[in-house]
């Protein structure tokens, strides 16, 4: 009779194998190169510190402090849930804001440079998610995008390449484990070597997936739209002047080409299921292919940084022959080593031998292996979930379908793009009677502007006003207030007027129709 604890052993073994056999065969589709990891999280860390300096910083005092146009208890009022998640809502004042931003900067820092990467992807996400909860209108799908990347982050080896925390991880791989894998996923051939260096793992599946996601909800949103069936949803996307800039405004002259990029972005999002199911060079031509349609986007658009977020996670699908050519063309420029300083086949795996290899990683770490997969497979489904009742798959409870959960959507133009261009007009009263435009000083007229995206200081005031169009009296008083407090003219009262004109494929149709939104006495 075969003892219970060799009958054990072997059904470990046997599962071990099976779980093995299937990793490999999920490598080519659901793994990720290192080197991806390491240019992902740079790319990453470059677009938190984008964000942060150049977004975040000059708008402090408008946008995060109590002397705001969004001060506490408006966000309390507005957003309970929010309000009480924010870290930053625990001060108006600008020095806290200002400090916090600052830690956020260093922890985007260290991730940069791959120092102490786990720990400064989750400080990085913490302070990113709470500044983007103090004020939800200066966000967009971009933001909540990257906040979600940031998240499955953790689950990543992001500094297995071009970090300072390569060489701990060289140590902790030379650990391995009994089924003589790396501790990050990759497998390994007889004499120990990488086999395939892409990192294969529950955190990896999820990753791709998730991005896959996004782009299959999108696909499904645009074939229950009138304006994406028709071809007509771009061109009228390209009228609406706040958002276009750049080469934007004379692309829009092409309706045609409009028309014929409308299509391709369908067709595009209706195989990107592919991004996973194909392999070498079919793969590679459809990551850049989208990775060239959001840099159009970039050029066009002002859509802040959804574009570089995309084409970031983008970066995660090139498969290990992509990344070759990259540093192959990288050291015919340079006479220095490699990028990352040593073989990429290997950078991740020196130090180790057959009997570190061969050693059981211990209880704990394998119970929260099976935790974080839990969590991670958990948080997946809850994401395809919202997604298919985003885009009218299946319904949401009557608490949760408005509020905080329609704030941080990151549909663009879907399922049907706005059919009208909108700006503002803050009108002030002077103590002499006189109304006057405080924008420039001229007399007051609700005439379509000759640039829509001119009457925005920045992407912020964008967002902001975007996103407020349809509020309430209450939310535009603060506003109005810190006009009020702003101004260097000796006003009575600021009205603010949000303006509108319909738009079709061809242009604006009608006339600007204004409407007053809020007025304050000084």
């Amino acid at each position: 009779m075969t003892p219970p604890s060799q009958r054990l052993s072997a059904a470990s073994s046997r599962y071990g194998g099976a779980r093995e056999s299937f990793r490999e065969r999920a490598r080519p589709r659901l793994g990720i190169d290192p080197r991806g990891l390491g240019i992902f999280r740079i790319a990453v860390a470059l677009l938190l510190l984008a964000d942060l300096l150049i977004y975040r910083l000059p708008a402090i005092r408008t946008f995060y402090t109590d002397g705001g146009v969004l001060p506490r208890s408006t966000l309390a009022e507005t957003f309970p849930l929010l309000e009480r998640a924010s870290l930053h809502a625990m001060s108006g004042s600008a020095r806290v804001q200002t400090g916090l931003l600052a830690v956020a900067v260093v922890a985007a820092v260290c991730l940069l440079v791959g120092y102490r990467t786990r720990a400064a992807t989750g400080i990085s996400l913490l302070l990113l998610a709470s500044l983007y909860a103090r004020n939800p209108y200066v966000i967009n799908g971009g933001n909540s995008i990257l906040a979600v990347f940031l998240f499955l982050s953790l689950f990543l080896p992001l500094d297995a390449r071009y970090s300072l925390g390569s060489g701990r991880r060289s140590d902790r791989d030379a650990r391995g484990d009994v089924d003589g894998r790396a501790s990050d996923g990759r497998a390994r051939d007889d004499r120990g070597d990488a086999a395939d260096p892409r990192v294969c793992s529950v955190g990896t599946a999820v990753t791709l997936l998730t991005l896959v996601s996004i782009y299959a909800a999108n696909a499904v949103s645009k074939y229950r739209s009138d304006a994406w069936t028709s071809g007509t949803a771009v061109p009228r996307i390209f009228q609406l002047g706040e958002f276009t800039v750049g080469l934007g405004p004379l692309v829009s002259e092409y309706t045609a080409v409009l028309t014929a990029v409308n299509w391709l972005w369908i067709a595009l999002l209706s195989v990107s299921p592919l991004l996973v199911v194909a392999t070498g060079r079919r793969r590679t031509a459809l990551a850049l292919a989208f990775v060239a349609a959001h840099l159009g986007m970039a050029a066009t658009m002002r859509l802040a940084v959804f574009p570089f977020v995309m084409a970031s996670v983008l970066l995660l699908f090139l498969p290990p022959a992509a990344w070759d050519r990259v540093e192959a063309v990288a050291t015919r420029r340079s006479d220095s080593a490699r990028l990352g300083g040593t073989d990429p086949a290997h950078r991740s795996d020196g130090g180790t031998d057959a009997g570190a290899a061969s050693r059981t990683p211990s209880r704990a770490r394998r119970v929260l292996g099976v935790g974080a997969a839990a969590l991670l497979v958990g948080f997946f489904l809850a994401l395809v979930w919202w997604q298919a009742a985003g885009v009218g798959l299946v319904d949401l409870p009557a608490q949760e379908s408005t509020g905080e959960l329609s704030e941080v959507s990151w549909s663009f133009f879907a399922p049907n793009p706005p059919d009208a261009s909108g700006w503002y007009v803050v009108a002030g009263t002077l103590d002499s009677g006189e109304t006057v435009d405080l924008r420039d000083g001229g007399a007051v007229t609700f005439d379509r502007p000759p640039d829509a995206a001119e009457t925005y200081p920045t992407t912020l005031w964008h967002q902001f006003g975007f996103r407020l169009k349809n509020a309430a009296e209450s939310r535009y008083r603060p506003v109005a207030s810190y006009v009020c407090e702003r101004t260097d003219r000796d006003v009575a009262s600021v009205t603010v007027f949000h303006v509108e004109q319909a738009v079709d494929a061809d242009g604006f149709v009608g006339e600007p129709d204004a409407e007053k939104r809020v007025r304050v006495a000084c």
